[in-house]
């Protein structure tokens, strides 16, 4: 099992299952959990929720239906395999990650494409103004593993009062100059 792999099953938890026990009615569309994979335990009704809980389950919902459909994939065969797990080791799982920080447990939401570099990324791209966000998280997605790992390297690197020019630098970018700017600013 790779180092972070072991998180798959756990963001499928933090992200999947709660969506999947929420009134039907409340969020329609939720896709429906493999066949092998058994309900979440009951949630309260909808209209009992707390304001925090239907948040949180809004908030869930919409970072499942943001993840690319490969992405879902993952999270689905992940939820086979904790399925099959013998219960000790799914509490074991579920512990681990309630152990977690919350801004790593949160992370975990963007997928587990950026869920496993997200804290890398934090310094860089965690206080993005609301008009950035929608770019920001499309540049992510287009990234692949190479150059998500040299933008973590840019983003620790990268002190406090030049993140804002940094980012504005790189979402400036054309996609087929990231590629040089990133290896440029890596040093590689």
């Amino acid at each position: 099992m790779r180092k972070t792999e072991w998180l798959l099953p756990v963001l499928l938890l933090a992200l999947v299952a709660p969506l999947q026990a929420a009134t039907p009615t409340a969020l329609p569309g939720i896709p429906a959990p493999p066949p092998t994979v058994q309900a979440a335990p009951a949630q309260p009704a909808w209209a009992s929720q707390s304001a925090a809980q239907k948040r949180d389950a809004r908030a869930r919902y919409a970072a499942w239906q943001a993840l690319p459909d490969s992405e879902k994939q993952r999270l689905r065969q992940a939820a086979a395999a904790l399925a099959a797990m013998p219960p000790t080791q799914r509490d074991a799982l579920r512990a681990r990650f309630a152990g977690m920080d919350q801004m790593h447990r949160d992370a975990w939401l963007l997928g587990p494409q950026l869920g496993v570099c997200y804290p890398r990324l934090q310094p860089l791209l965690g206080f993005v103004p609301e008009a950035e966000r929608g770019p920001v998280m499309a540049l992510l997605r287009a990234l692949d593993a190479t150059e998500l790992e040299q933008l973590s390297l840019i983003s620790l690197r990268t002190p406090p009062q030049e993140r804002d020019a940094v980012r504005a630098q790189l979402l400036g970018l054309a996609p087929a100059q990231r590629g040089a700017w990133l290896r440029e600013k890596v040093g590689r």
